[in-house]
């Protein structure tokens, strides 16, 4: 502080006068920080230390525009106008609340005054408040969602190999943290693997936060992932919102559809999967997390690399441990339980059991389902609207996959030809078993009355896998 400074705030007083204002001002609970015109730290109370945890003796005699050149007491000594509320110390990284006014010897404003308290951790708890409240809200919205799309299945169902090894890879990682990336055409069921993996993960208890990168304008994405302050932009929230990274802290965030996230996002994606950190639109303050990501995608990554549409360095940091869905149909044996499965859920809707006829078994393991499994439960759900009775039979299915030789599937009734008929039926029979006890070898013989040799005798002549 200048000379002139000094003479205003200490020599002009006794030497116990002094005495008593040091103790007066060690004595109050906020920090008190003097600085002089050049920004020169004079004064700082027992507070500062015991708050900030930086010994007094350390900040005498700096200037605070080199240690926290944003400081609010810095913008009074230029603008002379006192100020109070809320500030960040980046130096520290805490936040803080409090005063500042600037000191005149006559007309020149010869220092500044501050008080602060550190409220860290009412900002923190306020955080954690706002993500409580934007999770409800979040899963809230998704339960809404969830009462209007049609049923879906709650697990994977089926014996597929391919399968499996996707499976008990998903079940290793994720005991970890590893970011997953998911790959399979549309309708495979990337969404119920990444609730899997979460389900079984440490994070279990925390939100899962799904975002769909290819539903969100690209002028509104980067607000929906990293949120907003007050004002950020025109018809912006009051109050600002939290974005889908912070809803998922201490959780889960899926990233669906990520082969449709711009260029531009990429990189700033990139930046928080490697800095697990990132500011809200508008806002400077940095904001750390805490979650896991898992990815999705039914595009070629590996081509759009090549083209220049996706990123490189964003494709080696998602695809730490990729896994692979198959498509239905090359897992046709897993085909009749996960129709069983369909079944048994709009059974209870309808109000009476569901069966499929051996025609449309037949048809099914024919078809190539170029929708996967959501196809497959949107032509049961339809079939089941459409079905008044307890079979499903070729006529009950959508009009755009009824096949135009329908005919095919049914049992040509040739006079007396026994031996094509009993076939027809007795594979239809197998079929029939084999959707009933969910692909159960075993139990579908013993249901037929078949010995084990006579049995696979007849899945072989048959053609059944």
């Amino acid at each position: 502080m200048s000379a002139g400074a000094h003479a205003v705030t200490t020599s002009d007083f006794p030497q116990w006068d002094r005495e008593l204002l040091f103790q007066i001002l060690d004595n109050i609970h906020d920090v008190v920080l003097v600085i002089d015109s050049d920004t020169t730290i004079v004064y700082a109370n027992e507070a500062y230390a015991k708050i900030l945890g930086v010994p007094v003796a350390k900040v005498l005699g700096r200037r605070l525009d080199k240690i926290e050149p944003k400081a609010a007491a810095i913008e009074i000594l230029r603008t002379g106008k006192p100020s109070s509320g809320k500030d960040y110390l980046d130096s520290l990284g805490i936040d803080v609340v409090g005063n500042s006014f600037p000191l005149y010897n006559g007309e020149s404003i010869i220092g500044c005054v501050s008080t602060f308290k550190n409220i860290t951790e009412v900002v923190e708890l306020n955080r954690e408040l706002q993500q409580t409240k934007g999770v409800a809200d979040y899963l809230k919205e998704q339960l809404e969602q969830w009462e209007q799309l049609p049923l879906s299945f709650k697990e994977y169902v089926g014996q597929n190999s391919n399968l499996k090894e996707t499976l008990v890879l998903a079940a290793k990682v994720a005991r970890t943290d590893s970011t997953v990336l998911i790959r399979g055409e549309s309708g495979v069921g990337k969404e119920v693997l990444a609730k899997a993996v979460h389900n079984s993960s440490r994070r279990k208890d925390m939100p899962l936060i799904k975002v769909n990168c290819a539903a969100i304008p690209e002028n509104l994405i980067e607000s929906e992932l990293f949120g907003y302050e007050d004002g950020a932009f025109t018809g912006a929230k009051k109050g600002g919102k939290l974005g889908k990274f912070e809803l998922a802290h201490s959780g889960t965030i899926f990233l669906d559809e990520i082969g449709d996230m711009s260029y531009t996002m990429q990189a700033k994606l990139l930046r928080v999967l490697q800095e697990k950190e990132f500011e809200r639109v508008g806002g400077t303050k940095t904001i750390k997390i805490d979650i896991r990501v898992i990815a999705a995608t039914n595009r070629d990554l590996e081509s759009m690399i090549k083209k220049g549409t996706f990123r490189r360095d964003l494709y080696y940091r998602l695809n730490i441990v990729p896994l692979n869905l198959t498509p239905l149909r090359e897992r046709k044996d897993d085909l009749l339980a996960l129709a069983k499965t369909f079944l048994d859920q709009f059974a209870r809707e309808v109000g009476h059991e569901l069966t499929l006829s051996p025609q449309v078994v037949r048809f099914f393991q024919e078809y190539d389902w170029p929708g996967n499994i959501r196809e497959l439960q949107n032509v049961l759900e339809h079939a089941s609207i459409v079905c008044s009775g307890m079979t499903i039979e070729i006529y009950h299915l959508p009009a755009q996959i009824i096949p135009a030789n329908r005919d095919q599937y049914k049992i040509k009734n040739k006079p007396y030809a026994v031996k094509e008929i009993v076939a027809s039926v007795e594979k239809e029979l197998i079929l029939s078993a084999l959707v009933t006890y969910k692909n159960n070898r075993t139990k579908a013989m013993k249901a037929l009355g078949f010995s084990r040799r006579v049995f696979y005798d007849k899945l072989r002549r048959y053609g059944i896998e």
